[in-house]
């Protein structure tokens, strides 16, 4: 039996082995992590992520060819393919601090290996990593290998948070890098063996080392790209009249673009495209391409533009303070369908209004209040780090509440904000919502999901990124 072991039991490793268990019933997976409480959760009826079908296809697997164990060398020692899926956090300190992708634990994993392997491996990048990374893994292997012999292959995930399972199940693509040597081309072929139990083979694309490291940080680049454009473009609509959703729609339409990631909103999220951008902009001006690095870096500032413009905007329209004002917000996950919090614009959004004293009250189906004190008290970065070295629970800020009930984060509030699209919050009793909210009640809709003039028939005065404002926006300041 071919035995995997994956290292990293996060929103990576822990979905992907279990898919791989699933559907390939004759391999042996095992999950290790050194989080102790993490692999519990695995292991219990609680997931330690939220990912829709996910705990299905994990109770399915778990315990016939699916393992969870925090005895990392073990499973190291036993599996035939290694992939490695741990933490590549931006570095905050020394060379390329702010941009560069900190490889400590990933340069630790590879040690781990080189001491544990008493057997030739294929060991596998799944993390996002820096191009030329499998170079500096190699040799590594290389000068600790006792005479055992392994191949580094670059598998990057090209999942989406809220629909990974239907990911796994149906990619666009399987990416495989690997060495172009006789050694190289079987790891190759092993991986490949892996996925065409239920990939088509013409969605297996095979690379070389670095064409595979770069096509991941340079697709989820493109993508935050056509993000930031719309975003760039919802700016000039409010400020013409224009519409942007009609706008993206009529550009969509062109088939050279296609309608995808072509929703403004209040800026993008996750674990990927803030990180790799950065990454990318260092490599580029590692290799002297100043001009290349600061076209990407544009993509990140309008990102930021776009969220301090969303603060701004609500603090102007509220005669140009929030102080003691208690705002709710609905929705701090940065995308519906999952609990993720990395890099969500709501903490840059709360964390503007908290700088103006404003009071939050906070609700989001799927992110616990500890989740939420954490994101609203860490230092940028620190999110990416192991759960074990990132801060401890800071005390409860008495400018926060997280309360479990949209009605409720409304009550007596002056303003409401929509932070995540969640499907519930198209369908709340917004006559409801306003008949118990202070006077003149406002509405800011980050995500472009409400009915703007039902919500100005009831009362509100309501600012959607993108669409043409409303007089009394018209009248406040201009806000950059």
């Amino acid at each position: 039996m071919v035995k995997i072991c994956c290292i990293g039991a996060g929103y990576v490793g822990g979905p992907t082995m279990a898919v791989i268990a699933l559907k390939c019933p004759k391999i042996e997976v095992a999950v290790v992590d050194i989080s102790v409480s993490r692999i519990a959760a695995w292991n219990g009826d609680q997931l330690p992520i939220y990912e829709p079908g996910l705990e299905d296809v994990v109770k399915q697997c778990r315990g016939r060819n699916l393992f969870f164990s925090t005895d990392i060398e073990k499973h190291v020692a036993e599996a035939d393919i290694v992939f490695v899926s741990v933490n590549t956090p931006t570095k905050t300190q020394g060379l390329g601090a702010g941009k560069a992708a900190d490889l400590t634990y990933w340069e630790s994993a590879a040690r781990m290996i080189a001491n544990v392997s008493k057997s030739n491996k294929i060991v596998v990048e799944k993390s996002t990593v820096p191009v030329k990374t499998a170079e500096a893994i190699e040799k590594i292997l290389t000068h600790n290998s006792r005479e055992i012999k392994y191949q580094i292959l670059s598998n990057p995930e090209f999942l989406a948070e809220g629909t990974a399972i239907q990911d796994l199940f149906n990619p666009d693509r399987v990416l495989i890098g690997g060495r172009e040597t006789p050694e190289g081309q079987k790891a190759i072929q092993a991986l490949k063996d892996v996925y065409a139990h239920w990939v088509p083979e013409d969605r297996i694309i095979t690379t070389n080392l670095w064409s595979a490291e770069l096509s991941k940080l340079a697709a989820n680049a493109f993508l935050a790209q056509r993000i930031s454009s719309v975003n760039a473009m919802s700016a000039l609509c409010e400020a013409t009249g224009a519409d942007v959703t009609q706008v993206s729609h009529a550009i969509g339409k062109d088939t050279r673009i296609g309608p995808r990631f072509l929703n403004s909103s209040v800026g993008f999220g996750g674990s990927c495209f803030q990180k790799d951008i950065l990454n990318l902009v260092y490599i580029c001006e590692c290799n002297g391409l100043t001009e290349v690095a600061n076209y990407w870096k544009q993509v990140i500032k309008v990102n930021d533009y776009q969220k301090n413009r969303f603060v701004n905007r609500i603090v102007s329209s509220m005669f140009n303070t929030v102080s003691g004002k208690k705002i709710a917000i609905l929705g701090f996950a940065f995308k519906k369908d999952t609990g993720d919090t990395r890099e969500t614009p709501a903490i840059d959004v709360c964390k503007g209004l908290l700088g103006d004293k404003a009071k939050l009250s906070i609700y989001d189906p799927q992110v616990t209040e500890d989740q939420i004190q954490r994101d609203l008290s860490m230092k940028r970065f620190d999110w990416d780090h192991p759960i074990h070295l990132q801060p401890m629970s800071p005390p409860a800020s008495k400018q926060v509440s997280v309360v479990w009930d949209a009605y409720q984060a409304a009550k007596d509030a002056h303003g409401v904000c929509i932070l995540t699209e969640w499907d519930e919050f198209k369908t709340l009793d917004y006559q409801k919502i306003f008949d118990n909210m202070r006077k003149p009640a406002y509405i800011f809709d980050g995500r472009n999901i409400l009915d703007v003039e039902k919500l100005r028939e009831i009362g509100f005065i309501v600012y959607s990124i993108g669409k043409p404002l409303d007089p009394w926006h018209k009248d406040t300041l201009a806000v950059a």
